[in-house]
């Protein structure tokens, strides 16, 4: 049982869960356009709950949650990639044309999104053994790109929507714990020791 729970690959079915009604939604003839808000707050929420993981963990050093969570969290990570790539095809399908894309492309909101989807492309990319051991300590050099993503996704949220309430109710607490976390650092508190492989994306 034990086993079970730890496999990666019911992680990742229960990471693929949302995307079954979308994905049966599509195939059954259903437009793009209504699948665009669920994309993307799915690839807001992954990504958040990768970079909360890390303060968490901070505030919370003997909880074995977090260390389970700790050791998942690049899963979580190309989930939110996977999600806005998704996101992003379902927009572009939806623009139907070139001229309509480039139209919005100056757009606050549209730019921002993009920004967000071209970061996550390559922590994506290398979020994997091998880049990790390839890059050194430029791999989590590149990987801290994830704090410009998370911006660039607050101002999408915000400014395609022209509603503030919902992008806060998300962000807030993200905002909170990298604040702790920092805070933590300043101090010079001790930490808690990770291997490599436990930070995907930090």
């Amino acid at each position: 049982m034990k086993s079970v729970f730890n496999s990666p690959y019911l992680f990742w079915l229960l990471l693929a869960l949302p995307s079954i009604p979308m994905t049966m939604s599509l195939v059954s003839g259903g437009e793009a356009e209504p699948l665009l808000h669920p994309t993307g707050e799915f690839a807001a929420r992954f990504m958040i709950i990768a970079m909360i993981i890390s303060p968490l963990r901070l505030m919370f050093p003997k909880n074995r949650f977090w260390l389970w969570m700790m050791r998942r969290r690049r899963y979580l990570g190309v989930a939110a990639f996977c999600y806005a790539f998704a996101h992003t095809v379902l927009y572009i399908i939806d623009m139907g044309t070139l001229a309509n894309l480039l139209g919005e492309a100056t757009l606050l909101g549209i730019w921002t999104g993009w920004l967000a989807m071209f970061i996550f492309i390559p922590l994506a990319v290398t979020s994997n053994d091998w880049s990790v051991k390839q890059l050194g300590r430029n791999w989590k050099r590149l990987q801290q790109g994830v704090y410009i993503a998370a911006i660039a996704t607050l101002l999408h949220w915000i400014f395609v929507h022209n509603n503030v309430g919902p992008a806060l109710v998300h962000f807030v607490p993200l905002t909170a714990l990298e604040l702790y976390r920092i805070w933590r650092v300043s101090r010079h508190q001790p930490t808690v020791e990770v291997s490599r492989k436990d930070f995907p994306i930090n």
